[in-house]
């Protein structure tokens, strides 16, 4: 088996388009969550929603980034995915060194193309009019791995993953098998998402899971979730072949697990999350006691963070409580099929720098919790082992394990 290491970061998102301000907001402790805008589908200046608050991304004009026939062909959410591959992709000179056939593309993205989808929907129902007739390519959730594959002439394995909030974390797990088994030399992996539409935030509004302030993940006060939207893309290649071409390596990826919860379509369960942590571990040939960082999947929500928790507990036993623990939702929000590839960058950003994650926006952690959770600055720590985890609807749970080199 290969070993399997990052050498490409890329992102757009709420904190940041580019890695370095994003890592600058992520240490900061600096929050991409703010009132959403009026949406003029909706009556009325209060817009009968519970929440006010999204965490959307700022400055982003795809014009300057993308050619005037992709703007027009592409929603928001594959812009995200073409220009974070893109970085990625040219920090690593991926396609310089290897065979367009033997390169993978394993992206996540839930949602597919909201906006279009939601825009030509109105018009078709309120005005009777012809949609676009570009709709179709326009909200295709494998749109964003189609147009990676077009602009870096990629023609290996090149496919999306849709498993709601893990697809991100199931993208990078797949890539990250491909390149260890030897079926593919390369992969850019990751997942984009593009959410913040009218419909969407209302049905999601009627679950009553967002907060109606802030996300505050495993607060005393927590109240709810905040959706956010955005891209975080990774090139992954043999540790072999980027040592011998000086390669940047920003971490090692080591092990991928994945479970389904089978027990409710809404409802964490413990033993599912414990499940896939337990396999990553294993798949990493480590110990418990070689990890030393969990990057939560920490909605906010009273369910989540409190499965979560007992799964950590039930994996780890008296050790749990003393292994570091943060969920960067409070700065980013969910991005639904791209919170895991945020979280992932995240914590690969941590490991590189020797300094985890805070939790940022909360002062008072739940005692019932009870875990080490990161609170008021980054820690500086050289863990073994780090966790990203992610739960998602449907019992859907998909953890990867990675380590500094």
């Amino acid at each position: 088996m290969n070993r399997v290491v990052v050498t490409g970061l890329g992102c757009i998102t709420p904190i940041g388009n580019t890695v370095a301000d994003f890592q600058t907001s992520l240490f900061a402790g600096t929050t991409g969550i703010a009132p959403f805008p009026h949406y003029p589908e909706a009556p009325g200046d209060t817009q009968g929603f519970r929440f006010t608050q999204s965490a959307a991304v700022k400055n982003f004009d795809p014009r300057q980034h993308l050619e005037s026939g992709i703007v027009a062909a592409s929603d928001r959410t594959t812009q995200f995915a073409i220009v974070a591959a893109r970085q990625a992709a040219l920090e690593s000179q991926l396609t310089n060194h290897y065979s367009p056939e033997k390169i993978a593309i394993i992206v996540g993205c839930a949602c597919g193309g909201r906006q279009a989808e939601e825009t030509e929907t109105i018009r078709l129902y309120t005005q009777n009019t012809r949609v676009h007739p570009l709709t179709v390519i326009r909200t295709m959730a494998s749109a964003g791995a189609s147009n990676i594959s077009i602009e870096h002439k990629i023609t290996g394995p090149t496919l999306n993953i849709s498993t709601a909030c893990s697809s991100g974390t199931h993208a990078i797990g797949l890539a990250f098998q491909m390149v260890r088994s030897g079926m593919v030399d390369a992969a850019i992996t990751g997942g984009h998402e593009a959410p913040l539409t009218f419909g969407f935030l209302r049905a999601w509004d009627s679950m009553r899971v967002v907060s109606p302030t802030q996300c505050r993940p495993f607060s005393a006060d927590r109240d709810g979730m905040t959706i956010g939207e955005g891209a975080a893309m990774f090139t992954l290649e043999t540790l072999a072949s980027a040592r011998a071409r000086n390669a940047t390596i920003y971490a090692e990826i080591v092990g991928f697990g994945a479970s389904a919860d089978a027990n409710h379509i809404t409802q964490p369960l413990a033993d599912g999350a414990a499940s896939a942590m337990r396999q990553a571990i294993a798949d990493a040939k480590a110990s418990l006691n070689d990890v030393g960082y969990i990057s939560a999947h920490g909605t906010g929500t009273q369910a989540n963070d409190s499965t979560e928790a007992a799964a950590i507990h039930q994996v780890f036993g008296t050790r749990a409580s003393h292994i570091p623990v943060s969920s960067t939702k409070s700065l980013h929000g969910h991005s639904i099929g791209a919170s895991g590839a945020l979280e992932a960058l995240a914590t690969i950003i941590g490991l590189h720098e020797n300094l985890l994650p805070q939790n940022a926006c909360v002062s008072q952690i739940d005692p019932t919790i009870d875990l080490d959770v990161i609170l008021g600055a980054p820690r500086k720590a050289t863990p073994k082992l780090a966790l990203s985890n992610s739960l998602a609807f449907g019992g859907l749970n998909a953890v990867v394990a990675l380590r500094p080199v």
